[in-house]
Formats: C-alpha cells, sequence, structure tokens
C-alpha cells in the first residue's frame, strides 16, 4: 500500500507542476475546441491520450523502449505546436465525423508523451512490483489530468458563456499563445546542441525536468 501511495503522488506530482506546463499546455490545447456538453468526447479524446502514453510507458519500464532523452525533450513541444495548428484551422462545426483528427492526435502524441513519463517511473522503480507500480503511477496521472481537464473546460465556459467571446475565437487566439510558447521551447531543446540546451535549463526553469 505504501508502494502505491508512492507511485500514485509520483503520478500526480508529474502533472500538478509548474515544471510540467508543457504537458499542461498539452493537455490544453487539446481541450480547447469542447465545452461542458461535450463532455462524452473530452472523455473520448482523454482515454485516447492516455491508451498512447500507458504502451510506451509500460514498454520503457519493460525495457522494451529506449530512447535518447533529448529527443523527448525536443518531440514534446512539436506535439502541442501541431495540436495548436489544428486548433487554429479548425472550422466552425467541421467535427461532423464520428472520429476527429483530434483523437488521432490524442493517441499517437500520448505514445511520445508516455515516453517522457517513463523518465520519472524510471527514477524510482526497481524490479518488483512493476505491474503495481505502473498502475498506481498510471492512476495518478490521469487524476491530476483530470484535475487540468476540469480546469479548462470551466475556463472556456467562462470565456464563450459569460465573456461571450466566440468559441472559434477562442480556440484560435489561445491555441495561438500556446503555439507561440511551444515553438520556443522547442528551439531551446534542439538535441546535440548545447548552448539552446543550457538556456533550457535557465529559461524553462524546470520544465525539461518535467517532460523527462
Amino acid at each position: 500500500m505504501q508502494d502505491f501511495t508512492i507511485y500514485f503522488q509520483l503520478g500526480v506530482g508529474h502533472i500538478l507542476s509548474l515544471d510540467a506546463m508543457d504537458h499542461i499546455l498539452f493537455v490544453t490545447a487539446l481541450c480547447l475546441r469542447y465545452q461542458w456538453a461535450d463532455w462524452k468526447k473530452v472523455v473520448i479524446l482523454v482515454t485516447a491520450f492516455t491508451i498512447g502514453h500507458s504502451i510506451t510507458l509500460a514498454m520503457s519500464a519493460l525495457g522494451l523502449l529506449n530512447f535518447d532523452r533529448s529527443w523527448i525533450e525536443f518531440l514534446i513541444p512539436l506535439t502541442i505546436a501541431a495540436t495548436c495548428v489544428n486548433n487554429i484551422f479548425q472550422k466552425p462545426r467541421q467535427e461532423t465525423r464520428k472520429l476527429p483528427l483530434i483523437y488521432f492526435f490524442a493517441l499517437f502524441f500520448g505514445l511520445i508523451h508516455g515516453l517522457a513519463f517513463a523518465g520519472e517511473f524510471m527514477a524510482l522503480e526497481g524490479k518488483e512490483g512493476l505491474v503495481g507500480h505502473l498502475l498506481a503511477f498510471n492512476i495518478g496521472i490521469e487524476v491530476a489530468q483530470l484535475v487540468v481537464v476540469i480546469g479548462i473546460l470551466l475556463l472556456s465556459w467562462l470565456v464563450v458563456q459569460l465573456v461571450k467571446m466566440p468559441g472559434i475565437w477562442w480556440l484560435r487566439s489561445a491555441s495561438f499563445i500556446i503555439l507561440v510558447f511551444s515553438l520556443l521551447w522547442a528551439y531551446q531543446r534542439i538535441p546535440n546542441n548545447q548552448t539552446t540546451h543550457d538556456e533550457t535549463v535557465v529559461i524553462s526553469g524546470g520544465s525539461v525536468i518535467a517532460a523527462l
């Protein structure tokens, strides 16, 4: 039970932290187009992301995947940027298909984020109790992620319903702001570039650790 608590708290702390701002902004970009009434779509979206990151997290923990951390750091902001670009070019009432493109974004990019989660998980992991630890860590991530999603939906409701900003304007403007940050992070994290890596440590204030 003590191990479960440790890994659960590790999963929660990995998300609900300013050091995890890159992951928080990715989840934000995924959910910006949705309102409270779209909760079923949000559930599918989060489930797709969960499936993706659970696969690569488990494979990394089992020693089946091993990627250069510098490339994972670089790819994380690119997943944010791609999601934002998709949001910006989203047209009103465009999502008529049962499986919009954003769901596949969530699944595929979840695979990349799972490799990022693996870094912190493996920092504590031993050979015993692997399945239980993976479960506890994943549950912690999902609980924290749910808190982030609720916050995003609440913010969108305030902006669209109370402030009366058109939903498409809110989606595009917020996505553009996040896009700028993600491209800056991507530039700072270009692999094999010692100068930009050092800048990342100074400017991001720990976000690199969150991406490991």
